[in-house]
């Protein structure tokens, strides 16, 4: 499990603006979508590729800190090709769903999904989406840069090859952030993946957490405020740099 349906993204500093927020759905799909739009724009949009469970209440409440920062947010889901309605809280069986999922179909929704926000975006995931974010960092999707989240960079079970062996495709900016205590994501292929970044000449910077777990950036583990901080403040960063 990434996030669990208490999890809450950490909030640190006051909003710059106000916000609206809007929900619609996918053209590719039919799967939910929601929008948060800061009422004074001052920076790029944010493209939410969410963890294995979907389009819940974590990653809205993120769209939502994002555009407090001036930058207009968008998280999509998943399952629309498979689901039967747009519920995905504790009783969601995502299990079901997840092996139906394919790379294709979610860069064609992550496409349509920038698409409605419109303007220059980065894309952020998160575990799973935070793997298929750095894969966004293809030029064929447009982005400015890609953050993400503990995704496994490497080769990952029966998800075959990962953004380290496609690396000499990638060529947007990339921020990774990960637990140095996350079993799942060793040193070994946090390394690997900078070597493969380095080769092909991508502008890159992997930071990891000594002590963190996996899913960390969590308003609940209090215990780790200090890099879910940190983290904020690269991500806000890197934004203002890539907008």
């Amino acid at each position: 499990m990434c996030y669990d349906s208490d999890a809450r993204p950490p909030a640190f500093g006051a909003p710059v603006t106000g916000t609206t927020t809007s929900a619609s759905h996918l053209s590719t799909s039919g799967g939910p979508v929601f929008i948060a739009r800061p009422d004074v724009v001052s920076g790029p949009g944010v493209v939410i590729l969410p963890d294995f469970r979907g389009l819940h209440d974590f990653y809205k409440q993120l769209a939502v800190r994002l555009a407090e920062q001036g930058h207009p947010a968008v998280a999509f889901d998943y399952f629309g090709r498979t689901a039967a309605d747009d519920d995905r809280g504790s009783g969601f069986a995502f299990m079901e769903h997840l092996p139906k999922l394919t790379r294709e179909g979610i860069q064609a929704d992550m496409a349509d999904a920038a698409a409605q926000l419109g303007g220059p975006a980065v894309a952020m995931g998160f575990c799973m989406g935070g793997r298929n974010a750095f894969f966004a960092a293809e030029p064929r999707f447009g982005f400015r840069g890609v953050i993400g989240f503990y995704g496994a960079p490497g080769i990952a079970g029966p998800y075959g090859p990962g953004p380290t062996q496609h690396a000499a495709e990638l060529e947007a900016p990339i921020l990774g952030l990960f637990g140095g205590a996350d079993q799942g994501i060793p040193q070994s292929m946090i390394d690997e993946f900078g070597d493969a970044l380095t080769t092909a000449g991508v502008e890159h910077e992997l930071v990891v957490y000594p002590g963190a777990p996996h899913s960390f950036f969590d308003g609940q583990m209090e215990q780790y405020a200090e890099a879910s901080a940190d983290a904020w403040k690269r991500v806000l960063a890197f934004l203002a740099e890539h907008g």
